[in-house]
């Protein structure tokens, strides 16, 4: 089973002689760690805007809807970025593919110090959805082709791990620069990290584009009932967790009246139950063998609470329920990517990636408008119902596809 070496990064690599082996079993998280780096700069840079978006509108005059938009502008060119940067990751190989996609969206990133209201935030949101759509296609065709499959659960828990991370540790990196140099300043400094990392990827990855061994490639299976089924409970699924990462500090704002500095304290708390999700759904994905039913179910289970936020007492329960329900959600993204990889073939890993995170982000492209409309009304508890009825609807149509079709592993 291939490990680590930076030519494994090509699509097409085959494996050397084995007196190798050896040396490249020592570095073969390296790879995992890389993409996490790259996952956690992408969600700092997209969350930047979701921890400052009280002060941001204010200052700019948006309303909760225009910023629905805003975020929708982000989605839809994320969600078209996704499944085309797996079709190039795919061909290319991650070190080219993954040098022009931080490119692209470090500088969107920096550009939204320079936005001024709704058509410049939103073109800004655009480029950087366009280019961010690369992180997770990169992070699944990394590690299927870099560890074997014993490890495939844990290292794809570590390479997703840095966006839930990035929403950990966002908090703390922007609110304080916010007050310090506002929030232009915040999106120069967050935008210069993917630039860092560009730095560090260059010698990581060196080598990795040798020349290709071209090899026949089967056609992906569009009219599989699985695509369906995997599009259903990733899009559907996790459609909470997009309302959580945009619309909580909105929500606790205009509920409690939390100022930009109480959130900038406790917006790494609803996060920290999505990073911790990958992990404990990883190692169970991997000691389960991919029997990813019951993990379905407990992920449902978890969720549901999320639809009582609003009858919540106080601030406290409130970013505990956030919590809980992004630890479940976060368990959709993951076990629904985990079970097409598995379902698929490997060749087409970069593609499987773009077309669940494709559609998921096209859910949340639709939704963000309606549920800021809600917000703006205070209808906080229809739209908290409608979150969950989503993941409800995407888990039905899983179980009823995977069973009639009787797809494995299941």
């Amino acid at each position: 089973m291939p490990v680590y070496h930076r030519e494994l990064l090509h699509p097409n690599y085959i494996e050397k002689a084995p007196a190798a082996r050896e040396t490249r079993r020592r570095t073969v998280w390296l790879p995992a760690i890389s993409m996490m780096l790259v996952s956690l700069i992408s969600y700092i840079d997209r969350n930047t805007l979701a921890i400052l978006a009280p002060t941001i509108l204010r200052d700019t005059h948006l309303s909760a809807q225009q910023y629905g938009f805003i975020i929708s502008s982000f989605s839809i060119a994320y969600m078209l970025g996704n499944p085309l940067w797996g079709i190039l990751l795919d061909r290319w190989g991650v070190r080219r593919g993954m040098n022009i996609a931080v490119g692209i969206w470090s500088v969107a990133a920096t550009a939204h110090a320079w936005a001024t209201g709704f058509l410049s935030f939103g073109i800004a949101r655009a480029v950087l959805g366009a280019g961010e759509g690369a992180t997770f296609p990169g992070g699944l065709r990394t590690v299927t082709q870099t560890l074997p499959p014993d490890k495939q659960g844990r290292g794809l828990a570590f390479a997703y791990s840095g966006g839930s991370l990035g929403a950990i540790v966002t908090p703390f990196i922007v609110t304080p620069i916010a007050l310090r140099f506002g929030w232009h300043g915040a999106f120069l400094v967050t935008g210069a990290l993917g630039f860092l990392w560009l730095v560090f990827w260059w010698f990581v990855s060196r080598g990795a584009d040798a020349p290709a061994v071209r090899t026949a490639r089967t056609p992906f299976p569009w009219r599989s009932p699985a695509v369906a089924a995997y599009i259903a409970v990733y899009a559907l699924g996790a459609m909470p967790l997009g309302m959580i990462i945009y619309s909580s500090s909105l929500y606790l704002h205009a509920k409690f009246g939390w100022d930009q500095a109480m959130l900038g304290k406790v917006l790494w708390i609803p996060p920290l139950g999505w990073e911790i999700s990958y992990f404990v759904f990883g190692t169970l994905v991997d000691k389960r063998g991919g029997r990813y039913k019951g993990l379905m179910l407990t992920s449902l289970l978890l969720t549901l609470p999320l639809a009582f936020t609003d009858s919540m007492p106080s601030g406290a329960w409130v970013l505990a329920v956030f919590f809980v329900a992004m630890f479940a959600v976060a368990g959709f993204v993951f076990l629904s990517v985990s079970w097409a990889s598995r379902v698929f073939s490997s060749e087409h890993t970069g593609l499987i990636s773009g077309i669940g995170a494709g559609s998921w982000s096209a859910v949340v492209a639709i939704t963000s408008p309606l549920l800021g409309g809600l917000f703006d009304h205070g209808q906080y508890e229809f739209a908290f119902r409608a979150a969950v009825a989503c993941s409800i609807a995407g888990y039905a149509f899983w179980r009823v596809l995977a069973r009639a079709q009787n797809l494995k592993p299941c």
